[in-house]
């Protein structure tokens, strides 16, 4: 049995392997605590090798993991599980965004990272939602149900919200201010994006992967297919877990 974990800025990803077989994933918020919160996850368990990806891989290494793997080979691996072909991916997660390009042979090529702050994240979402009083699985329904679009000049989650209750204040609807949010952080990503070389089709990875807005708006912004695994927060995970059978 081996084990990839993902030590993530809002959450600890888990995915155990046997053989080829993917038995589990498992999932927990990262608390105050990370490694101690990832030990629980493994109880029970008794794997021949854990490998730790993520923001506290090096923690993990130094109390229980048997090694560590940069989370861009992570996802280029987990990516590549899900979709063989799979030649650009693309990861949001609570704190950071990337943008990654594999050769056919699925060895990285180039990468990039978004900049050091919240701006385009799942926290950023996470906020804006919160501030029009939904919840993140509401958020994207919510954009999707509107074809206007309210005018969002910042994307600083500060700024950004301060905007956001001054168009609440001059009656601008929910669902209008809720697409003019992803449209703001979709136009960010698709920058990262069309900076990289281009691919006809994209892999979208991490826990934003799970916003219907959001896919539909990268869809139709670069005008490519863009393909989400069953499991797109545990691509890291997975990744790991598939390191791990190699060593």
């Amino acid at each position: 049995m081996d084990i990839g974990i993902d030590l993530g800025s809002r959450a600890l990803k888990m995915a155990v392997f046997d053989g080829d077989e993917l038995l589990e994933c498992r999932m927990v918020e990262s608390g105050f605590t990370p490694h101690q919160q990832a030990e629980e996850l493994l109880k029970g368990l008794k794997p021949h090798r854990v490998i730790a990806t993520g923001y506290g891989r090096h923690l993990a290494h130094k109390n229980f993991a048997s090694g560590v793997i940069t989370e861009i080979k992570a996802h280029s691996l987990g990516a590549r599980y899900f979709f063989p072909q799979a030649m650009t991916i693309l990861d949001v997660g609570g704190q950071d965004s990337k943008v990654i390009t594999l050769n056919r042979e699925g060895k990285v090529v180039n990468f990039q990272m978004n900049d050091k702050c919240a701006a385009g994240t799942g926290r950023f979402l996470e906020i804006m939602a919160a501030s029009l009083g939904y919840t993140l699985a509401e958020f994207g329904p919510m954009a999707l149900s509107s074809d206007h679009e309210a005018p969002i000049n910042s994307m600083c989650t500060v700024f950004a919200e301060s905007e956001v209750i001054s168009l609440k204040n001059h009656g601008v609807p929910a669902a209008d201010i809720a697409r003019a949010l992803h449209l703001a952080v979709v136009s960010r990503l698709v920058g990262m994006v069309r900076r990289m070389e281009e691919s006809a089709t994209l892999v979208f990875t991490g826990g934003v992967a799970r916003n219907p807005a959001i896919v539909s708006l990268l869809q139709e912004r670069l005008g490519v297919e863009v393909f989400v695994p069953s499991l797109p927060e545990h691509a890291g995970a997975v990744g790991a877990a598939l390191h791990a059978r190699t060593l």
